[in-house]
């Protein structure tokens, strides 16, 4: 399988590397592209170095079978046709082509087979809060169909990227030592504070960041769910959490949730608040799955269930997700070569 990778020098582009090795995806070449600034830059990928390539428009793709791109909304627009033309799959990490109706959005615990519909070559993934999201209610769904969700969100520094990540760390060495602050990555100082505020606003309110999560939601569940998000970034590295409160068509008891959750691919669950078991992100940090807890019935609605949830978005909520996606499509033959 000969396997690109766009934007190999960033956050998701490093982690793909460290993924495909983990899960030991079949790889006979592999073949790293990045801006200009990136270009020439080495790494290690099973024992043998690897030099990142200028993306350049062009017939660099010929031979690959799949493309794993996080490069950015407007670096992927703009070089889609150059990569999936000779027939690679595009299988793409940013905005750009999730709500485009001949582009499947696919989380492959939840809708897998969508992967199979793309008539352009291309699979998008997720937002990294949606997909999170996605894979716990789906455990839910199976029990009764949900009909709203309200959810909070406490996303790490890690989801603006390595650079937030280490203006985070500055961030903090600067307020500990008495020095100015450094701001550049984030709307206001991240450290010792929230912001209620990911992405832009829009006309009705909420920001890009909260619509994504009702509008991606309902594409991939092929749902008439509705989804009322209020997204802040806080000061963890990395792994977002998630407080949710679902009502589905039929009240569903704590027991039912928690064996759903149980036996519900890709989740791991840990509820026991008398021995204070339940997710966190500083120790959910780099792991595969995503993890709920904190179980319970809603008090405000009969027909309600809330828990919380947590997940690396860098993982799961990105890489991970956009590998899963091909080897689901290796094993249901569905790739060229």
């Amino acid at each position: 399988m000969n396997v690109a990778i766009v934007g190999a020098s960033g956050a998701v582009g490093q982690e793909f590397l460290r993924v495909l090795a983990e899960r030991n995806f079949p790889i006979t070449n592999l073949y790293l592209f990045g801006s200009a600034r990136s270009a020439g830059t080495t790494y290690e990928f099973k024992g043998k170095t690897y030099t990142v390539k200028e993306l350049k428009h062009g017939d660099d793709f010929k031979d690959i079978d799949i493309a794993f791109t996080s490069a950015g909304a407007g670096i992927s627009k703009e070089f889609e046709k150059d990569i999936t033309k000779f027939g690679a799959v595009m299988i793409d990490n940013s905005s750009a082509f999730r709500m485009d109706s001949d582009v499947p959005l696919v989380v492959p615990e939840v809708n897998a087979v969508d992967a199979k519909d793309r008539p352009r070559g291309v699979i998008a993934n997720p937002n990294c809060t949606t997909i999170q999201m996605v894979v716990a209610l789906k455990a839910i769904e199976n029990l009764s169909h949900i009909k709203r969700v309200h959810v909070s969100t406490y996303q790490a520094a890690s989801g603006a990227g390595a650079a937030a990540m280490a203006e985070l760390e500055l961030q903090y060495r600067q307020v500990l030592a008495g020095e100015e602050v450094t701001v550049n990555k984030f709307a206001y100082q991240l450290a010792f504070n929230l912001i209620p505020q990911i992405d832009v606003f829009t006309e009705n309110g909420y920001t890009k960041e909260e619509m994504k999560m009702y509008n991606e939601t309902r594409k991939i569940m092929h749902s008439d769910i509705e989804v009322s998000a209020t997204c802040v970034r806080v000061p963890s590295l990395r792994a977002h959490s998630e407080a949710l409160w679902v009502e589905t068509e039929r009240p569903i008891s704590v027991e039912e949730a928690k064996e759903a959750f149980a036996a519900a691919e890709g989740v791991i669950l840990e509820d026991n608040p008398a021995e204070k078991v339940y997710p966190m992100p500083l120790f959910k940090s780099g792991l595969d799955p995503v993890f709920v807890g904190r179980i319970r019935k809603d008090l405000a609605n009969p027909n309600g269930l809330t828990f919380w949830c947590v997940g690396d978005q860098i993982k799961k909520g990105a890489a991970l997700n956009a590998v899963q996606i091909a080897e689901y499509l290796i094993k249901e033959g569905d790739i060229r070569k």
